[in-house]
Parts: C-alpha cells; structure tokens; sequence
C-alpha cells in the first residue's frame, strides 16, 4: 500500500494510488483538539481499505501528538467506536 502522508497545508492525510487521491480532513478546533470532520475514497479506489487505512492513521497521528478529537465524520465515529483503544482520543 502506498504511504499515507499529512498535507499540513490542506488540513488532510492522504494516499494516493494511480493518479486518485483519498483523504481524511480535518479541522484544528484549538492547539490540542481536531476535528476529524470527511473521509473520502473515489469509487476508483473503494474496497481496498484504504478508508480505514486512514483513519487509522490520522488516530495514531493524534495519540501520538497528544491532540484529542471530534469525530464529525460518521466513518470515523463508527471506527471509534468498534475500536476501545482510541476511546481515550475523544475530546
């Protein structure tokens, strides 16, 4: 799988894979809060995980960051709460 990256300057970690870009965007709430608000994958990449790839990722990019979140996008409430470690994670 290609590497996911963080584009500071858009406010998103992407992944991109012949020529289409996924993404998950965000928005700084305060210094130490984000709001995970859209998950996007084009059709072209769909069934290929990448969309929980990406929520992985920008989870542990929090953890790992010390920042707590709002999950406002509904594929990353419903990861969140499949998942008891990244509880801790919500502001």
């Amino acid at each position: 799988m290609t590497d996911i990256t963080h584009n500071t300057d858009a406010g998103r970690f992407e992944i991109t894979i012949d020529g289409h870009t996924g993404f998950l965007s965000y928005e700084v709430i305060d210094g130490d809060t984000l709001d995970y608000n859209h998950t996007i994958v084009p059709k072209e990449l769909g069934g290929r995980g990448l969309g929980t790839a990406l929520v992985k990722h920008a989870l542990d990019y929090a953890r790992n960051h010390d920042k707590k979140i709002v999950p406002s996008c509904s594929f990353v409430a419903s990861y969140i709460n499949r998942q008891d470690e990244y509880q801790s994670l919500l502001a």
